[in-house]
């Protein structure tokens, strides 16, 4: 089945019920997913961008309401439908005012909720209006602009909140387009010098010639240029907080006078003997296995434990899946001007598949590609986005499978599959074997065995 049939999310409790309405979906034409609860159907919402949710409202643990509220706060343009033998008008009502498209009463027949989808496509089609614009992006998922509701950004979040307060330094790791310096400047703007300098420098674009004048400063007749006295970014962030951005790319015997300056709070400028002393708050980041570098010899050991004392780690684009309509969302509202946009969902589930090797920054420039191309028709599209989200950086959805020319080891392919799933669950549960058992419809024993198994 093509990926332009309509990608539906059934949530039922009862079996036999869920699996008939299942098939009778499918045979007029859907593509369906089952979740037989509340949790489950969190989980598939968070992995996968369905155009259609037909949840029962009375599910055991997670109500079918609050489905359909994370679904639409993920998702503005999905069409959500619930279904329950207990409906009243106010029930009704109720669940029609958080988002949802109707409402149908049990027990129905198969032709009843046919033309309820079918009408509510046909609107959603019809509508010039963007649904995207009347969602907006819950405060507690922003920090300083950092966006995500992912269990990783959350901790993430926490982290950030816990030492902003001090005067530690920080070394932030992660992928080039994650976000590093937003971070910096989000530590630096909500900690204690918030009223001073943040001070940036590029390790990496300077010259290593030019580094040590650019950290230090230097004096009038230092070297053929120095043509006047210079501060360096020392000074200018005294009481503020200095960001040392790519730190890896220094030389060793650059490495030793950071050292020196770390631990002294002091240095001399290039040229001169005068001893400068400063109050700088240091936050350094990193593309770079400062460790494994440390290893190898290409970074000090001593100025990698003095530079982190507090490690933050930013995840990549493609362990925070679930971020994507959100981040999208944000990218939209920042380049749509006064166009309504919205983003089809055959175009959401393309950007949910792609493995975003420049992470946040890729997805940045790839929304404002597709909106410079497709809101003059008023949506976004698949055709909009940029050329090489096209590649070979696209992953299947979850439960496709592709099978090449020349064949394929099927219990490979199975065993990777399982280690993904089980990777998946236990990043959501954040590391908790239980939980992560249970969205994988396991014992947890069984989970345990698996996972010795994958070591």
């Amino acid at each position: 089945m093509t990926d332009s049939a309509k990608h539906l999310l059934l949530v039922e409790d009862e079996t036999a019920l869920r699996v008939a309405v299942a098939e009778q979906l499918a045979d007029a034409g859907y593509q369906v997913d089952q979740a037989d609860t509340g949790e489950a159907a969190l989980a598939r919402l968070a992995e996968f961008a369905y155009d259609i949710l037909v949840t029962d409202l009375h599910l055991p643990g997670v109500d079918g309401a609050a489905v359909v509220q994370d679904a639409l706060q993920r998702y503005p343009d999905i069409v959500a439908v619930v279904v329950t033998g207990y409906g009243t008008v106010k029930t009704a009502v109720d669940i029609i005012r958080r988002g949802a498209w109707d409402f149908v009463n049990k027990p129905f027949q198969i032709d009843e909720l046919l033309h309820t989808l079918n009408a509510a496509l046909e609107q959603r089609r019809l509508k010039s209006e963007n649904a995207y614009l009347r969602a907006q992006l819950d405060e507690r998922y922003r920090f300083d602009g950092l966006i995500g509701r992912s269990p990783v950004m959350k901790r993430l979040f926490h982290l950030l909140e816990t030492i902003t307060g001090t005067n530690s330094t920080v070394l932030i790791t992660g992928e080039t387009g994650t976000g590093k310096e937003i971070v910096a400047r989000a530590i630096h703007h909500n900690g204690p010098r918030r009223a001073q300098r943040f001070v940036a420098l590029n390790c990496s674009a300077i010259p290593e010639t030019l580094l040590e004048a650019e950290l230090f400063g230097h004096v009038r007749g230092a070297f053929t240029g120095a043509v006047v006295n210079r501060q360096g970014r020392f000074e200018q962030a005294h009481r503020g907080t200095l960001f040392l951005d790519e730190v890896g790319t220094m030389s060793v015997a650059l490495q030793t006078k950071l050292l020196r300056a770390l631990q002294e709070r002091e240095f001399e400028r290039v040229g001169d003997s005068h001893t400068i002393k400063v109050d700088v708050r240091v936050i350094a980041a990193t593309n770079s296995d400062l460790a494994r570098m440390v290893a190898d010899g290409q970074f000090r050991e001593d100025l990698y434990y003095r530079l982190n004392v507090i490690p933050v780690r930013l995840p990549a684009l493609r362990e925070r899946r679930e971020d994507i309509p959100l981040l999208a969302q944000h990218f939209l509202d920042k380049f749509r001007a006064h166009t309504p946009v919205t983003i089809s969902q055959t175009a959401m589930r393309h950007l949910m598949n792609y493995l975003w090797p420049g992470n946040v920054r890729q997805l940045e420039n790839a929304i404002e590609h597709a909106v410079a191309f497709g809101s003059s028709r008023g949506q976004i599209d698949l055709a909009d986005l940029p050329p090489e989200l096209a590649g070979d950086n696209v992953e299947p959805a979850p439960g496709a499978v592709t099978l090449p020319e020349h064949g394929v080891d099927i219990e490979v392919v199975i065993g990777n599959l399982e280690r993904e799933l089980i990777q998946r669950a236990l990043e959501r549960t954040g590391g908790n074997k239980g939980q992560a058992a249970r969205l994988l419809n396991l014992k947890r024993t069984t989970l345990v065995e698996k996972l010795k198994r994958m070591h």
